[in-house]
């Protein structure tokens, strides 16, 4: 079940990165400092999330 889960949170990692070239698209053609800032910092948010992810894969395929 623990494996389901971890394979889900990277699938929501990926719809996030998605949605963060989405945002930094828009940002770049408004010329939006501030919108480019918060796309950067979701950019963080779901490289984390990613990362958290595969380690919970990782860790059960070594049980």
């Amino acid at each position: 079940m623990k494996k389901v889960s971890s394979v889900l949170a990277l699938v929501a990692s990926v719809a996030g990165l998605a949605g963060v070239l989405r945002e930094l698209r828009s940002a770049r053609t408004r010329s939006d400092r501030l919108m480019q800032a918060n796309a950067l910092a979701n950019l963080l948010v779901v490289i984390t999330g990613a990362a958290l992810a595969v380690r919970g894969l990782r860790k059960d395929s070594d049980q």
